[in-house]
């Protein structure tokens, strides 16, 4: 029992070295905390230190199948382990690597999901009646960035005042690994944010999004206001925070933008990431043309 105890406090240890030590955010080490404990939970009553390789083996068999988590899960679990037993050899916790001989699984190749120009429209313009005039302006203000700017949703609820710059239109973001960015706005969701600030309750919080008690928004609850403005847009696709990012990007390429443009206010680490973008263009393209082509047209 002791051992089993002794599990559980070395996930703590381990989020915290994530991030003191390589600087990650408080989610990123949440995320990765939870991925190790579900793998010691599944151990049952063996000791993270003396789990093997054929033990992740078959977690992973596990998840795959009875689980049927995606590959991209699979492969996020994955890394976390592998960082966990390679903290615990650090610590000397254990001579080896268990984690060092287990291949994860091909990622899919799948296109991001976008919304049209149409369809981003189409949310922007939903109205919520019955709410009180902060809510909707900032409700508003929040639809207008995400899709101005591309940035996360963890990012739109870490926005402090002093980040955002409204007469330059730009801002401050802190992205992924602590990593600080600028990312730039335009006048629809400038001209939605300071309307906003207009009817800002009065707070120490420095938060650019609260509630109505002057605290700062949670990125639960902006994904909560996202989902309930997708349910009234009538929008037959699935959308999310992250869809309308994959939109921002898709569009400004379409319009003309250069691929290290979109990379740098994406915050990718890699132009690689932001080159799938080029198929969902493409992809764009040839249904465009299929839809548009008279030849076509004629045999439908």
């Amino acid at each position: 029992m002791s051992l089993y105890r002794s599990s559980a406090g070395e996930v703590a240890d381990f989020q915290a070295s994530i991030r003191l030590e390589r600087g990650q955010s408080e989610r990123t080490a949440s995320e990765y905390g939870r991925d190790v404990d579900a793998f010691r939970q599944w151990l049952g009553g063996t000791p993270l230190w003396q789990a093997s390789a054929s033990d992740l083996r078959r977690y992973v068999m596990y998840l795959m199948g009875e689980r049927r988590f995606t590959v991209a899960s699979v492969r996020r679990k994955i890394a976390a382990l592998r960082a966990f037993f390679a903290w615990q050899r650090r610590e000397g916790k254990r001579a080896d690597n268990p984690s060092a001989e287990i291949r994860p699984p091909k990622a899919e190749k799948r296109l991001p999901n976008v919304l049209n120009e149409g369809e981003v429209e189409q949310l922007l313009a939903t109205r919520i009646a019955g709410r009180s005039d902060f809510t909707r302006l900032r409700d508003r203000a929040i639809l207008e960035l995400l899709y101005a700017s591309g940035i996360r949703r963890a990012e739109l609820v870490g926005l402090n005042l002093d980040d955002v710059d409204l007469e330059r239109r730009r801002m401050r973001v802190l992205g992924k690994g602590n990593k600080q960015r600028v990312v730039f706005f335009n006048h629809a969701a400038a001209d939605a944010m300071a309307q906003y600030l207009g009817l800002r309750p009065r707070s120490a919080d420095p938060a650019f999004f609260v509630g109505r008690t002057g605290r700062r928004l949670n990125g639960d609850y902006a994904g909560q206001i996202f989902r309930l403005f997708v349910r009234l847009s009538g929008l037959a696709k699935h959308a999310t925070p992250h869809v309308l990012r994959h939109s921002f990007a898709t569009h400004l390429l379409e319009h003309g933008a250069d691929l290290m443009t979109i990379k740098e206010l994406l915050g990718h680490e890699s132009l690689a990431t932001t080159q799938i973008y080029t198929n969902v263009s493409l992809e764009h393209m040839r249904k465009t043309y299929e839809e548009a082509h008279p030849r076509d047209r004629q045999d439908r």
